[in-house]
């Protein structure tokens, strides 16, 4: 399946059994030599009660995440379509925390994303004191580069950069680079987003252990946050990704991020796992 290019494999683990390893992860990523894809995501029974399914997530190189917004539609048209379930809406569980999935009349998934979070020490990011925006020093080709970002965690760590050129913003060597900032411990997507109005930006993303991917939906999320805090972005946003658009809503500071967006099914198949 797709969420506006950003491609994953989905595994039904409810009627079946299968053991992953990063290993057989990285095969299956391999474009070439397995399916290919940014994510697998996973559909397992629910660990805990108020929940309908647990959802894992892991990066084509094999490491698990905690979020993945784009997945979360995929996930709730994939158990709708697979018979899984016929709730609607429904939640489900990751690894840190519980999403609600409510698929609309006209096939579209609406995610309440949870809220935001900034405190450094959960997003993570190693900094002395909480600030709007931050600044860090990378190394590109030779040379020293200052980045102006705000930071933030969808679940996972976001950085996010204002730029004014979208389309000859060096994504790739950027996000690579910040993506490794010792400060940010566990790695961190990279936003790059152009404001073309208050209520419309164009975004790139950089998301760690996948590269440069066609959309991101906690990427979409944290840009929008982001304008917001800057004073920048009215509470309802419509995101231009390269894959395609997203709908952003964020009322309020102490509300949910809510993300609206398509999916597709590209094809079905067994393997042995």
């Amino acid at each position: 399946m797709h969420g506006l290019g950003n491609d994953f494999v989905m595994l039904d683990l409810v009627t079946n059994e299968a053991h992953l390893t990063p290993e057989r992860i990285l095969e299956l990523g391999h474009r070439h030599f397995g399916i290919g894809f940014d994510q697998v995501l996973v559909v397992q029974p629910p660990s805990a009660p108020d929940v309908d399914f647990d959802y894992r997530i892991f990066n084509v190189d094999g490491e698990e995440v905690e979020h993945c917004g784009n997945g979360a539609r995929c996930f709730a048209n994939f158990v709708f379509e697979q018979g899984l379930t016929a709730k609607n809406p429904i939640r489900v569980k990751t690894i840190n925390r519980i999403l609600t999935l409510h698929r609309n009349a006209n096939g579209e998934v609406s995610v309440d994303m949870g809220r935001p979070e900034f405190d450094p020490a959960l997003i993570p990011f190693k900094t002395e004191t909480q600030a709007p925006v931050y600044t860090r020093s990378v190394e590109i080709d030779g040379e020293t580069l200052e980045l102006t970002f705000s930071a933030l965690s969808m679940g996972n760590p976001h950085a996010v950069l204002s730029v004014k050129d979208l389309d000859n913003s060096a994504v790739t060597k950027i996000g690579s680079a910040l993506c490794g900032h010792p400060d940010f411990p566990a790695g961190v997507n990279v936003g790059f987003m152009q404001i073309l109005s208050p209520s419309e930006i164009k975004l790139r993303v950089f998301e760690r252990g996948a590269g440069e991917t066609l959309a991101c939906g906690t990427g979409a999320c944290a840009a929008v946050v982001s304008g917001c805090l800057r004073g920048v972005l009215s509470d309802t946003v419509k995101v231009n990704l390269t894959g395609g658009q997203l709908q952003i809503s964020w009322p309020q500071e102490s509300a949910s991020v809510t993300m609206t967006g398509p999916t597709a099914t590209v094809f079905e198949g067994t393997i042995e796992l």
